[in-house]
């Protein structure tokens, strides 16, 4: 098994990641463009010796009844790495992640629990306000390849069908400093002729490309910023969720899917339902610019406190800023970690939002040592979620209600909204 090589294989259930398993002479092969009980022609692209292998679907012999022509020039064998389930009809891609959810919770958890995902409004495509692009040499922006870092270039003739078209609008007419057009590092001759992008020397590294955010607010204003050296400041752009209107950063951190702030804030509401939370204490971990600090603040009442803690000092300044008509409303910048040490231990219900990685088992182990009421977790990947599952388990703490969502579609990343509640006794 080699780069180039091509086999036929039948393709074997979906996996975390993107892709599905299959296996060929006993080796598994780690295949994307295909679905489960399929049978394919797949081309290797990479191979670790003595270990897994990466493969292509470049063929179809045997399609699952579900498979749909994908509407993307960018979404094929080599292209964008952008989308996952382009060829899965909407339904089919809710049914893998919950698969995949319900997989890692078995695996990492010792559940055996079935979690439909929910369909966000708004459609499959056009969804995404926030993209962050790379500029290459050549003056291309756009996202990566697959497992590369060469730039998928996009115009109004080839847009990113994920994307807000404003999004892909604004690339045509964009103005790229003259600062990042320096920067912009052209690669080594030998990585040119490779088509993934990569250096040709082992080892080697190539140097990172300059990149771009671009968000479009609430009011359809599409803000550029140019993150790097001697950048300004990233504007203030205004989102709305919860019924208000939320300053952030053009850069910084919110839900990309137009409708996902919303709906996360809505399920989040819910999953404190049933506990009395008036004029106690609540805590929102990893709080970002305060989007659940205000569903908090809400359930508090206005002799309750809430306390919000982010590590990123711009986003916590905006979180005071959103803040500000609460009263109760306490913003901590630092890392949980730290920030967790120096708190009150009374806390009736703790919301967090941590990164990819998740709180991990040191957060979990001191969260259920403070004996909330209630503790709300949302998590934006699977595993990471069934590990501190366990870890809370471990604590004392029940998952006792679960939603998920489709807050990426065409993607396999999806959001959940856990529960967990103590044990009694």
């Amino acid at each position: 098994m080699a780069p180039g090589v091509e086999v036929e294989l039948e393709i074997g259930p979906v996996a975390h990641g993107g892709h599905c398993v299959a296996r060929y002479e006993g080796r598994v092969v780690f295949v994307r463009l295909a679905l489960p009980g399929e049978r394919a022609l797949v081309r290797i692209t990479e191979a670790r010796p003595g270990s897994f292998c990466r493969g292509e679907a470049i063929e179809i012999r045997a399609a699952d009844p579900r498979r749909v022509a994908a509407p993307c020039s960018h979404f094929r064998p080599g292209g964008c790495g952008g989308c996952d389930f382009q060829h899965a009809a909407a339904d089919l891609q809710r049914d893998l992640k919950a698969t995949v959810i319900a997989e890692q919770l078995r695996r990492l958890a010792g559940l055996d629990l079935t979690v439909p995902v929910e369909p966000l409004p708004g459609g499959e495509f056009g969804w995404r306000s926030r993209v962050r692009w790379a500029l290459d040499q050549d003056g291309r922006i756009g996202p990566r390849g697959v497992r590369s870092h060469r730039v998928v270039p996009i115009s109004e003739r080839q847009p990113c069908l994920i994307a807000d078209p404003a999004l892909t609008a604004a690339v045509d007419v964009l103005d790229v400093p003259d600062r990042v057009r320096r920067a912009a590092p052209r690669p080594p001759r030998a990585s040119r002729s490779r088509r993934d992008g990569r250096s040709g020397r082992p080892g080697s590294r190539p140097a990172a490309l300059p990149e771009v955010v671009l968000a479009r607010a609430a009011d359809g204003a599409v803000t550029p910023t140019w993150p790097g050296p001697g950048a300004p400041e990233s504007p203030v752009v205004t989102e709305h969720a919860a019924g208000r209107d939320f300053s952030v950063a053009a850069d910084g951190f919110w839900q990309p899917h137009e409708a996902a702030a919303d709906v996360l804030a809505e399920a989040v509401a819910q999953a404190l339902a049933g506990v009395e939370l008036t004029g106690r204490v609540a805590w929102d971990l990893y709080g970002g610019v305060g989007l659940f600090a205000e569903v908090l603040a809400v359930a508090v009442g206005p002799d309750g406190t809430v306390v919000c803690v982010e590590s990123d000092d711009r986003a916590a300044t905006l979180a005071v800023a959103n803040l500000v008509g609460h009263l109760g409303a306490v913003v901590r910048a630092g890392d949980v970690r730290e920030v967790l040490a120096d708190l009150d231990p009374e806390v009736a219900a703790v919301v967090l939002d941590p990164p990819r990685s998740g709180a991990g088992p040191a957060v979990c182990a001191e969260l259920a040592a403070r004996r909330p009421d209630v503790i709300v977790y949302v998590a934006c990947d699977p595993a990471a979620l069934a590990r501190d599952t366990a870890a809370l388990a471990a604590g004392g703490y029940a998952l006792t209600g679960l939603r998920a969502f489709d807050t990426f579609p065409q993607t396999h990343h999806v959001e959940c909204v856990a529960r967990f509640t103590p044990v009694p006794g």
